[in-house]
């Protein structure tokens, strides 16, 4: 039984993650690309995902980003400005949000209003 909805494992695209913390700022991931036998494919670059989270008034927000490195001491050289460009975008993208949601205008749907009111007190 093999349906559209069931989740295939792309065991062409596999990665090993590494994480390292400085148990204060962050994460980085560390994704080493790998064949289906665990071995490491040199074809495929390696990357690294850093993960914040940030305190907003509706609780912890994570944000994720990519470094752009070749190396662990690379990474975490450039997590300070990979987060702070990441935050940035955040921060804008929910600036966005609340604007759209304060100026949406709230329309009824088609054949709603009822003739002569639209209370269902009718006054004899």
């Amino acid at each position: 039984m093999n349906s559209a909805a069931e989740p295939t494992f792309d065991v062409d695209n596999l990665y090993r993650e590494d994480l390292y913390s400085d148990r204060r700022v962050g994460t980085i991931r560390q994704m080493t690309p790998v064949r289906a036998d665990g071995s490491p494919d040199p074809a495929r670059e390696v990357s690294f995902v850093g993960q914040i989270s940030v305190m907003t008034p509706m609780g912890t927000l994570p944000i994720t980003f990519e470094i752009e490195a070749t190396d662990i001491g690379g990474a975490a050289a450039g997590f300070a400005a990979a987060a702070k460009t990441a935050m940035d975008e955040t921060m804008r993208e929910l600036q966005q949000m609340r604007r759209e949601a304060a100026s949406s205008i709230i329309v009824p749907e088609a054949g709603g209003a009822v003739p002569g009111g639209a209370g269902r007190i009718r006054i004899p």
